[in-house]
Order: structure tokens, then C-alpha cells, then sequence
């Protein structure tokens, strides 16, 4: 379930961000007559496409994988988690459909409506990742139900829809995706600046990027600190385990790094009372620590603490990044004009990818042992079948067939573009109504 979900969310952050990339970039070319800007809209969406097909398959993996992994869990709760699921379903079919409308509608609709079919696609894909996360939200803080004699009953479907923890949680998750996909964009066109590839093409989108990447980044921080300090009251044992408290200290310090050894805390370095301010908005209110909780109901402590802080570091790096570049824009000076600049952008993709991923590390193990917080333990839900390490084999063999088949797909059309190519033969698409390059019709009818 660790590599279906760590893979599939790459594509999900691209499925919640990349439509309205898209149409900011779509509303340039159209209210500035920008033909740049309406080629990069079009390939743009040729590209979400490709990676909106293989999350298809991924994401069906995942559905799978939730009966076939965890029959407790599912067979327990499946009638408490059905709602989200449910709508969930419902946001990727009505987003498939108006995708494939956008992808066909160049020369075919009048602009301004051709340019509304990106809203829908934008709606669509946050209703669905907030369904997403509504569930792992009620995982972390259970609401919505009763457990009577064993069994499950009174279950009230909006409450574990909207449960105490979603929103912030969801928020969190949705400034990811838009740092995800906004730096992994903008590190393609830094490498093809640094490859000689100056024009104003590449500069657009890079700056397009760069925008959404930087609020995304610049947010996050805040975002993060406010469901952090929630912690205290929801989740105390991953709190202790992210600031990494072997006992109640008040104040507590921020402990920068450093690992649990034998019960001791070795090579950290203590920052005096920033610990209950990040934590508990306080100079001196306690952070509760692992003592306080029996020993088999704490989290995997090293791997939680050193998640959490990778999360913080990156995060916190990529911010302070977007705050030099917007700084030095205004300042007159575009930094990527600087080679070190570029190269540094190059890798801002696989930086906020880390950060997202470690973050969910963080999250996920640091709620162990329990899958439903002080409701039921990991190993009540998970199932007990031999045939599972083919499975994952299996699954190891198709996400790589995956990865390399989007690599090569990708590459091929980014090859024929700089080629010349103004548009690539699309499956099941309507036949051609004369040349279909954006920037001859603005997506007017012809």
C-alpha cells in the first residue's frame, strides 16, 4: 500500500493543480493575444491527459488493493467510509469528461466557452482529493459512528464526510499538490534554459510555474503550522514523536535532527522554547512526551521525527527559493538568468515531491500502531494472505512499466514539439477541421 499510495499521489498532485495552471496560462493567451500562451494551454493539456490516463490505472490498483489489503478495516467500515468513496468516484468520471472536451474543443468551440471547460476539470479534481483525504482525515480523528456489541452502528455519513480534521488537512494536502506540480513544471523549462532553449516559450512557462509554485510554497509553512498545533489535542503521541519529546517538558525546545538510541535522544540540537511555540502556539506551554502513553501504542519514533523534519527543511527551502526570485523580480533582476539559478530549479520537482512524500511518511507512521486512531490497530485490519508478496510484485512490475512507458511517451512529445510539430494525433479524437495550431484560432470555431 506504501509504494501504490506514494506512487499514485505524484500523479494526484498533477490532477488537482495542473487544470488550473492550465487555465491561467489559457486566460493569458486569450486576454493578451498571446500565442505562446495558448500553445503551452494546448500541450499542457495534451500532457495532464497522458498523466490523468496512467493515475487512471493506478488509482485503480489502490481500489483493489483496499478490499484485498485490509478486509478489516473495509469490512468493518466500509458502510462508515462509502460516502467520500462515492463522491470520489463521481469527481474522476465527470473530470475524464471534461478533459477529453478541453482536449477536443481547440478550433471547434467559441474561445470563452472552450476556455470554461477548464473550471470544471479544477472543481472535480479538489472535490475528489478532498473525498480522499475526508477519509485518511477520519482515520486520524474518528467521528460519524458507534460501536455497539462489536458492531457498527449509527453512522452519520456527513460527519465522518466533513469530520473535524479534513479541512486542514485537505488544505495541507492541496498547497502540496500545487508545489508538486508547480516546481516539477517549472524544472522542466529550467532544464531546456540550460540547454540553450532562451526563447519566450520557455520563459512563460517558467514564470507561470514559478507563480504557482511560490504561493503554494509560501502558504504551506502557515498552513502546516496550524494543523500541527492541532495535534496536541488529536494525535499527542505523533505530536511527541514529531518534536521527538521522550517526556513532558515545559517549555519544550525545538529539536533540530537527532534519533532515538536506546531511549535516549542522541545528536539533536535543542533550540530553547521554540519547541512550545511551533507546537503549542506558547513560550511555555508543555508538549506532551511518550511517556505519558503506554509503550505499545507508541508510533516508530526515528522514522517519524526524521519525516517530519525532511518535510519542515524542504518545505522550508523551496519557500525561502520563491521569496529570492519574487524578491530579486522586483528588484529588476531575473535569476534565471543565472546558470547556478537554473540549476538549482532543476531539481525543485524531485525537492517538492521528497518533501510531500516524506510528509505522508510522517502521517501515516506516525499514527501507528493504530489505522483508526484508538478505535482499531493496524493489524485488526490488515488481511493474512500468502499470495500477497506476488501482489506486490506484481505491483512493482506495473508501476515500472508505467514509469517508463510515461517517461518515453513524454519525451517523444516533447521531441516533436521542439521538432515543429503543432499537434499531436490524439486517440478517438474528432476528425481534424483544418490546422489545429491554438494560436490561429485563439479556440474559435473555424
Amino acid at each position: 500500500m506504501a509504494l501504490s499510495l506514494g506512487w499514485h499521489i505524484i500523479l494526484a498532485c498533477f490532477g488537482v493543480a495542473f487544470p488550473a495552471i492550465i487555465f491561467a496560462m489559457h486566460v493569458i493567451g486569450l486576454r493578451r493575444g498571446n500565442e505562446h500562451a495558448l500553445v503551452l494551454a494546448q500541450r499542457w493539456a495534451k500532457v495532464s491527459a497522458v498523466l490523468f490516463a496512467i493515475g487512471a490505472v493506478s488509482g485503480t490498483v489502490l481500489s483493489f488493493e483496499m478490499g484485498l489489503l485490509w478486509p478489516g478495516l473495509m469490512g468493518t467500515f466500509g458502510d462508515v467510509l462509502g460516502l467520500p468513496f462515492a463522491f470520489e468516484g463521481l469527481a474522476f468520471f465527470l473530470e475524464a469528461i471534461f478533459l477529453g472536451i478541453y482536449l477536443y474543443g481547440w478550433g471547434r468551440m467559441p474561445a470563452k466557452q472552450h476556455l470554461l471547460m477548464i473550471v470544471p476539470m479544477a472543481i472535480t479534481g479538489v472535490i475528489g482529493t478532498y473525498c480522499v483525504i475526508a477519509v485518511n482525515a477520519w482515520m486520524n480523528v474518528p467521528v460519524g459512528f458507534k460501536v455497539v456489541d462489536g458492531e457498527v452502528t449509527d453512522i452519520e455519513p456527513w460527519a465522518v464526510m466533513f469530520n473535524p480534521a479534513a479541512f486542514w488537512q485537505f488544505l495541507h494536502m492541496w498547497l502540496a499538490a500545487y508545489m508538486v506540480a508547480g516546481f516539477a513544471i517549472a524544472a522542466v523549462y529550467a532544464v531546456g534554459m540550460l540547454r540553450g532553449r532562451r526563447d519566450e516559450r520557455h520563459r512563460l512557462g517558467f514564470r507561470v510555474a514559478m507563480a504557482f509554485a511560490s504561493v503554494s510554497a509560501v502558504l504551506q509553512p502557515f498552513v502546516g503550522h496550524l494543523l500541527g498545533g492541532r495535534l496536541a489535542q488529536w494525535q499527542p503521541a505523533k505530536l511527541a514523536a514529531f518534536e521527538l519529546a521522550t517526556e513532558t517538558e515545559q517549555p519544550a525546545p525545538l529539536r533540530l535532527g537527532g534519533i532515538l538510541i536506546d531511549g535516549e535522544v542522541r545528536y539533536a540540537l535543542d533550540i530553547p522554547y521554540l519547541g512550545s511555540l511551533i507546537a503549542r502556539n506558547s513560550f511555555n506551554k508543555p508538549v506532551v512526551g511518550l511517556d505519558e502513553f503506554p509503550a505499545d501504542t507508541h508510533p516508530p519514533v526515528n522514522i517519524t521525527h526524521l519525516s517530519f523534519q525532511l518535510m519542515v527543511g524542504l518545505g522550508t527551502l523551496l519557500a525561502l527559493v520563491a521569496v529570492v526570485y519574487w524578491f530579486a523580480q522586483w528588484r529588476g533582476r531575473d535569476l534565471a538568468e543565472w546558470p547556478w539559478f537554473l540549476r538549482f530549479m532543476a531539481t525543485g520537482g524531485v525537492l517538492a515531491i521528497v518533501a510531500m512524500e516524506a510528509g505522508w511518511i510522517a502521517t501515516e507512521v506516525g499514527r501507528q500502531p493504530w489505522i483508526v486512531q484508538d478505535v482499531m490497530r493496524t493489524p485488526e485490519a490488515a488481511g493474512d494472505n500468502p499470495g500477497l508478496w506476488w501482489l506486490l510484485g506484481a505491483t512493482t512490475v506495473v508501476y515500472t512499466a508505467m514509469t517508463i512507458g510515461a517517461i518515453v511517451v513524454l519525451r517523444s512529445m516533447a521531441r516533436r514539439w521542439r521538432a515543429g510539430e503543432t499537434d499531436l494525433p490524439s486517440p478517438y479524437a474528432p476528425d481534424p477541421l483544418g490546422s489545429e495550431d491554438p494560436a490561429a484560432t485563439g479556440g474559435e470555431v473555424r
